[in-house]
């Protein structure tokens, strides 16, 4: 039986862009895109652990908003829960530790990076609320 890793993802709006990450060669899903964020701990909830992992990750603060989308997809190393949030930079730009690039993209934009599989239901969301 596959583990079961919940994990939240920040949609963060800047200038009527988002931001993307990308991740590094030595992670799992290399090179994928994806939402910053993480996993969520033990007596979190997912918002405390989208703002902790924003924190520790990019050393910036978000002031999150309502939820784009929840996610369940199969990887072959666990099911991943992701639960994503439109969120809003409140100090400092991203400064990147665990990713190795970011990109500020529009809504009509996404679909030209080649996201994490988890994702992709977050990004057609977000191009079917924001694009209208």
């Amino acid at each position: 039986m596959k583990k079961d890793i919940y994990v939240v993802g920040a949609v963060i709006i800047g200038n009527e862009k988002i931001m993307c990450a990308q991740r590094g060669s030595t992670k799992s899903l290399p090179h994928k895109w994806e939402f910053p964020g993480g996993k969520i701990e033990k007596g979190e909830t997912p918002e405390e652990a989208l703002k902790r992992e924003i924190n520790e990750e990019m050393h910036c603060n978000i002031k999150i908003g309502k939820q784009v989308e929840h996610t369940v997809y199969e990887y072959d190393f666990g099911t991943v829960h992701l639960t994503t949030y439109y969120c809003e930079l409140v100090d400092k730009h991203p400064v990147l530790t665990e990713h190795v690039s970011i990109k500020w993209l529009l809504p009509s934009e996404l679909d030209s990076l080649d996201w994490a599989p988890a994702d992709i239901p977050a990004i057609r969301r977000i191009s079917s609320e924001l694009n209208s």
